[in-house]
């Protein structure tokens, strides 16, 4: 209980009867158990200005001020940010007002004709003490939120079917989302994996809590997100079940360790197959020398073209072998200014012939401004144009659809969707490996080509694919 003695208690008292302010001065220095000292303020006006100067402890108001209302007082008082403790007066006992009163923010009430020093003390040290409670509360409250709005961690709650109640602003960035567009969403709608939603949602439904369980999330402007989520259901006062929860963004994690990943298995690929380079040329070389050789020895057409037909297809193993280095030798580039939509232009220009004839809808997205990056314009149209011709190639039912889109948003980036016939989960961990391909007639060394140049430019090339459903690469660069 707050204690009354030994400290000066300053009491605003809005009274515009003279009388009935005497009557409650009178009654506040009969009080033993404190001293006060009551500050008279005859209207609204005055009663305002004082407020406003932020130097009593609690406040005193009569019901009627003239036009204007002690409720109206204690509404424009709160709205102003004061912490003072109000309590209305009232000539008689009215349920309504009081019930008002209490709606609006009013500490309590009393009937002035039923007022005595007994229940004027017991009265100031309610207020007093409910008025230290909410400060307490308000405090942690600020605290709370700061930590709320300030973490770099997306914070959220939801209510028992998961829709968005509160999210923070770091949440608010992760998922691009509008503050107005939080009640539009239920959390558990951007997780990707139907399984991983259904394990979760069993989980937290059998009161267990979930600590940093990795999920894959699509925002809502269609971006994927990696991020590890930490989710408990709680009670709310009312016995209404909601859900608070973090997710740790941790998509540049994920990207980097793929990018690492792919580097450490070109570069293993590289060592063997200049391995197997060195030990298949110098035999090589030994049967291009002899042939040399039995050339000038033998006589005859019919030998003559047998050693033509060695000699040629000695030469075909030669130029596999220089591709398959060329293809996982690390892309020398030369750096300068490049225009995303100036590549993609060019490659859809050669590439229209294929389009046409394949009766392929094309839908082609770009920013009305350049979206520039650091790059050699040569390699990434070589880079672009298979991707492209995968994404056209694997388009086998009608009608084919091929999406094209450059953003620049958090950092430039171009998709490439398809509708075509997708890629199972093997073939899509095998994607970047050479000569590997699902091709009648390809070999292998488009795709690894493509990923040295695009991580020459220190760029991340993300692919989802789902078999009969078609695929999408999203590659994205640094800022120029």
């Amino acid at each position: 209980m707050p204690q009354l003695k030994n400290r000066l208690l300053n009491v605003m008292v809005v009274e515009d009867d003279e009388d009935d302010y005497f009557i409650m001065n009178d009654y506040l220095q009969s009080i033993t158990s404190g001293t006060f000292k009551a500050h008279w303020c005859y209207s609204y006006s005055t009663a305002i200005e004082r407020m406003r100067q932020n130097d009593c402890d609690i406040c005193f108001v009569d019901y009627r001020l003239g036009i204007k209302t002690g409720l109206d007082f204690i509404s424009q008082s709160l709205a102003e940010g004061s912490e003072m403790p109000f309590i209305l007066l009232t000539g008689k006992g009215n349920p309504e007002i009081d019930r008002q009163a209490v709606v609006i923010g009013a500490t309590d009430y009393l009937v002035k004709g039923e007022l005595t020093p007994e229940k004027l003390e017991r009265c100031i040290r309610y207020a007093l003490e409910r008025s230290t409670t909410l400060k307490a509360l308000k405090a942690n409250e600020k605290k709370y939120r700061s930590i709320f709005e300030k973490s770099k961690d997306a914070i959220f709650i939801g209510d028992h079917k998961g829709r968005l109640i509160q999210i923070n602003s770091a949440g608010l960035d992760l998922l691009q989302l509008e503050p107005l567009q939080i009640d539009q969403y239920r959390f558990f709608d951007f997780i990707i994996d139907h399984n991983v939603k259904k394990n979760i949602l069993e989980l937290i439904n059998n009161e267990q809590e979930i600590k940093d369980y990795e999920v894959e999330l699509k925002t809502a402007m269609g971006q994927v997100k990696y991020c590890l989520l930490t989710l408990s259901n709680e009670d709310s006062d009312n016995h209404t079940l909601y859900y608070q929860g973090i997710l740790h963004d941790i998509t540049e994690r994920k990207r980097n360790e793929k990018a690492s990943l792919n580097i450490e298995k070109l570069a293993a690929a590289g060592r063997l197959v200049r391995t197997l380079a060195h030990e298949v040329r110098n035999p090589l070389n030994n049967i291009n020398l002899s042939l040399e050789q039995l050339m000038d020895i033998v006589k005859g057409d019919e030998s003559h073209m047998y050693m033509e037909i060695i000699n040629r297809n000695s030469g075909r193993i030669n130029s596999l072998i220089t591709e398959l280095l060329q293809s996982l030798r690390f892309s020398d580039i030369k750096l300068t200014p490049v225009s995303l939509q100036d590549v993609i232009h060019e490659n859809l220009n050669v590439a229209k012939d294929t389009i046409a004839l394949k009766s392929i809808s094309l839908d082609y997205k770009e920013p009305e401004t350049p979206v520039m990056i650091m790059g050699d314009k040569e390699k990434l149209h070589l880079a672009f144009s298979n991707l492209i011709n995968n994404a056209m190639e694997a388009i086998e039912k009608s009608p084919g659809k091929l999406f094209i889109a450059i953003e620049d948003k958090v950092k430039p980036s171009v998709s490439i969707q398809d509708n075509g016939i997708g890629m199972s989960r093997e073939d899509l961990g095998r994607l970047f490996e050479p000569y590997y391909t699902t091709k009648r007639n390809g070999m292998g060394l488009g795709m690894p080509s493509t990923l040295n140049i695009l991580q020459a430019h220190n760029a991340f090339i993300d692919v989802k694919s789902e078999p009969g459903e078609g695929t999408t690469f999203t590659i994205t660069f640094e800022k120029a």
